[in-house]
């Protein structure tokens, strides 16, 4: 699941790359080829295409020398000038979680539904996939997702079956109003009540209400890009909630509980809030939320330049509203309107754009884009999002620092 990185665990990191290097004839071939094999099995062709022979990316002076990519083997994050195509591969997509990684066969693998059903049962993968398999583009991020590197996050082709179909198969009571995900992950916690702290073994879990439950979009999924979810990825079974952040998307589902009381878990009720103040009848008021459907968010991924032109290329994530426009600026300029890639209109994959920045000079700039949707939101800038205090659900606009060799 898609978390709070813990303090001390940097998004700050050791292995830098160079973003001044040049692909291969052979790299782009490769990268050609692969999506010509996505394209076999019904994905759009990309219009935005992986770096030619000779094209250079220009480099970004706000990444840190020291960033580690990967911190084996809880995290990984997305290097998101590598983006070339419309989905993340699964040794790509960024990942973190709280409790680790089981390890559970798929063989012997079987989903708990219990609680306020009909027929209590548990199902195999066999049993999941005789229900019907349907295919959904989504792309979501790390609700603490933020900052120049924006790299928990990613885009995908996922395989499974619809949530309600499962449900409606074990027959849901009247009187059930919340729906429980426990993932296999488990962990000791401190569990405090007033004066007192308990030491409780407790899953991961969260929960969705019964309209959203029973909705036609959320899915249990097996696969990710055509093959079957890796364990980093939630194998062999995880919950997709599209449009929400990554922590609804439970991994390693292991058990439905149905119930008509709220769930109050951990990492539902105390961690993943935010806590923003608000006008309220002409008073600053502070309100806390849960952490659920992303808000509009854009940002700059890679600028590059070939035959002495350059482009910006970069990612819109939201809720599933459909964008109206992506717009960037460079240093103290205009506003200016990027293109959307026409190829990426999947209600909840993230769309993709470029800008054509004429006449860049030498030196260093700062680029950045703001997106708005078709029901007049626009991005936020930093100075808008002032009065939230925790750092969850950021989606201001992102100054990018690049300089122009």
């Amino acid at each position: 699941m898609f978390g709070i990185p813990k303090p001390g665990n940097a998004i700050l990191l050791r292995c830098a790359m160079d973003a001044k290097r040049e692909q291969t004839r052979r790299d782009v071939l490769k990268s050609s080829l692969a999506l010509a094999a996505l394209g076999a099995v019904g994905v759009p062709e990309w219009v935005l295409p992986p770096l030619e022979a000779a094209e250079t990316a220009e480099t970004f002076t706000d990444i840190p020398a020291n960033v580690r990519w990967e911190t084996p083997p809880d995290r990984r994050l997305l290097d998101i000038r590598t983006i070339d195509g419309p989905f993340t591969p699964a040794s790509k997509f960024a990942t973190t979680q709280h409790y680790g990684h089981p390890s559970i066969d798929p063989a012997t693998f079987r989903l708990k539904i219990s609680g306020l059903v009909d027929k209590p049962t548990a199902l195999s993968l066999d049993d999941l996939k005789r229900m019907g398999s349907t295919d959904l583009v989504a792309g979501f991020e790390c609700s603490g997702n933020r900052g120049p590197l924006n790299g928990l996050c990613g885009n995908g082709r996922w395989t499974g079956v619809p949530l309600r179909k499962v449900l409606q198969s074990a027959g849901i009571k009247p009187e059930a109003r919340e729906f429980v995900f426990f993932g296999a992950d488990k962990g000791e916690e401190d569990v405090q009540w007033r004066t007192q702290t308990f030491k409780i073994d407790v899953p991961f879990g969260r929960s969705l209400n019964r309209e959203k439950a029973l909705s036609p979009d959320p899915m249990l999924v097996w696969a990710l890009n055509g093959e079957p979810l890796t364990r980093h990825q939630g194998s062999p079974l995880r919950l997709l909630v599209p449009g929400w952040y990554g922590v609804a998307n439970i991994k390693w589902l292991s058990q439905i509980r149905v119930q008509a009381d709220a769930y109050t878990g951990k990492y539902q009720t105390w961690w993943y809030r935010t806590i923003k103040g608000e006008m309220i009848d002409g008073e600053l008021k502070y309100v806390e939320t849960a952490v659920t459907h992303m808000n509009l968010k854009s940002f700059v991924a890679r600028v590059t330049k070939v035959e002495g032109q350059h482009k910006v290329v970069g990612v819109v994530l939201g809720d599933g509203t459909p964008i109206k426009s992506v717009e960037v600026k460079v240093d103290d300029g205009p506003w200016q309107l990027a293109e959307l890639d026409a190829a990426t209109k999947d209600k909840y994959g993230w769309r993709l754009f470029t800008y054509a920045w004429n006449g860049a000079s030498s030196g260093d700039h700062v680029i950045v884009s703001r997106a708005t949707d078709t029901n007049g939101r626009v991005q936020p800038t930093e100075e808008q999002l002032a009065t939230k205090k925790s750092f969850l659900e950021h989606n201001a606009q992102v100054p990018r620092k690049v300089r122009i060799a």
